[in-house]
């Protein structure tokens, strides 16, 4: 890397996955701005596609694009249906991905969230929900069968595991209920992310840039794995966004709107200009760091220390994996 790293630490506007907030780091390279931001449950190995994403934002670039503008989805936290009817309706996007199954949360809580959001978004919008893995098969099968009447397009990662993800595409045909389904975790945390196609365990693919490695590293996968692409974003600032624009803009096909317009969620950004949806599009545009705005999210120097070691840890696992 060729600018020194900085970290920082942005507040998330609602509590999201666990998450209050967001840290990581940015530095310049000779192409660009880079982040690096793996989330806390990640280590060791797990962090290394990270640094390789960081890598190619700085020293590579991006591929040729084939379109200008990326349709999005907005996402709507575990929320209160007030609060949910009030992201959708002020997103400007047709499409919205609901999170289900928050822990100390219950059913009811995931439909009448869901209602809210098919009420704003009105007949012709699509609803999507996630679970992050959190449902058995039989919760999964039981908790889409009472969600389907709001007419979602797909359940992303409704199990944890690539198996129960097959078991319920399964379980879902017999009691003839279409919902197709999308891997998120059992491709990005997986061993072998192919699996997902080897046991048909999926409808369509979520590829997010930094955990798998870079734009480059999620076309191959994109390539070989021969299902339908979602794009979506590691809760990055604008400047790890426009990675993830990279990719969505490279990719042959988009037949869904990505997961991509996640800086609403953040209480500030590192850029000038963050890179917000209008009109449920998001342009493919460069980005830059602004010093005053870096300066607002710096982190506190007990995080930045944190980060600095993580980094040089990996830098050192990827310096040995080299040589």
């Amino acid at each position: 890397m060729s600018g020194s790293p900085h970290t920082y630490a942005i507040a998330m506007r609602t509590r999201f996955r666990g998450i209050t907030v967001r840290q990581g780091m940015l530095w310049q390279g000779p192409v660009g701005w880079a982040e690096w931001s793996p989330f806390r449950d990640y280590a060791g190995e797990e962090l290394l596609p990270w640094w390789l994403a960081a890598r190619e934002a700085a020293e590579q670039g991006w591929p040729e694009p084939l379109r200008d503008s990326i349709p999005v989805n907005c996402t709507v936290p575990a929320v209160s249906p007030d609060q949910a009817h009030a992201i959708v309706s002020t997103s400007g996007c047709a499409t919205a991905k609901v999170k289900v199954c928050e822990p100390g949360q219950s059913l009811a809580n995931d439909l009448a969230r869901v209602e809210a959001v098919r009420d704003a978004l009105g007949s012709a919008g699509r609803v999507r929900v996630d679970a992050n893995g959190g449902w058995s098969v039989d919760q999964a099968s039981q908790g889409l069968g009472q969600l389907s009447r709001f007419e979602l397009e797909y359940a992303e990662q409704p199990c944890a595991t690539v198996e129960e993800l097959a078991a319920l595409r399964i379980a879902l045909a017999r009691r003839g209920m279409d919902i197709p389904i999308a891997a998120d975790e059992s491709i990005r945390r997986a061993a072998d992310p192919y699996r997902v196609l080897e046991l048909e365990a999926a409808d369509i693919a979520v590829l997010k840039v930094q955990p798998l490695g870079g734009v480059r590293a999620c076309l191959e996968i994109a390539e070989r794995i021969g299902l339908p692409v979602v794009v979506s974003s590691a809760l990055e600032t604008s400047v790890g966004i426009r990675a993830g624009l990279a990719l969505a803009a490279a990719l042959p096909e988009l037949p869904y709107a990505c997961g991509l317009n996640t800086v609403p969620l953040l209480a500030d950004d590192v850029v000038a200009s963050p890179l917000v949806a209008s009109g449920g599009m998001l342009a493919v545009t460069e980005v830059a760091v602004d010093e005053q705005a870096r300066h607002r999210c710096r982190a506190d120097e007990m995080t930045a220390e944190f980060w600095q070691a993580r980094l040089r840890q990996t830098t050192e696992l990827a310096a040995a994996r080299r040589g």
